[in-house]
């Protein structure tokens, strides 16, 4: 089991927020977030880079045709759902302004809030 395995099994997932506001940094709509999104893809590339840049020297000094290995490898059924899990932090981690925004419509939605907008639409007849 790898340092991340056992951190993630010792504790929870918990979603957190940061509380208040956020800042804008732009006047279109919409735009703060696509920046967000786009700084969190960089960071990906540049840390799988840097992983990949590490692997490359790794198998280069032990005499590993990298290259040739990964184009022949066939992952098994727990390498496919570490993948997938992967990919589902990733898009939890690309997808966190979104997300957080739906959380907080949601939470602001209350059962009178609905009756009285309900009510409301009725009565437009």
């Amino acid at each position: 089991m790898t340092g991340a395995e056992a951190m993630t099994e010792e504790r929870p997932h918990v979603i957190r927020h940061a509380r208040g506001k956020r800042p804008e940094f732009y006047e279109t709509p919409g735009l703060d977030h696509v920046m967000s999104m786009v700084m969190v893809l960089a960071n990906e590339v540049s840390v799988l880079r840097d992983r990949l840049d590490s692997a490359e020297r790794v198998a280069k000094a032990s005499g590993i045709d990298l290259a040739g290995g990964i184009e022949t490898l066939e992952l098994d059924q727990a390498a496919l759902e570490e993948r997938e899990e992967r990919r589902q932090d990733f898009l939890r981690r690309l997808f966190y302004l979104q997300l957080k925004d739906a959380d907080e419509a949601a939470q602001a939605q209350t059962a009178e809030g609905f009756n009285a907008t309900i009510a409301e639409i009725a009565l437009q007849d």
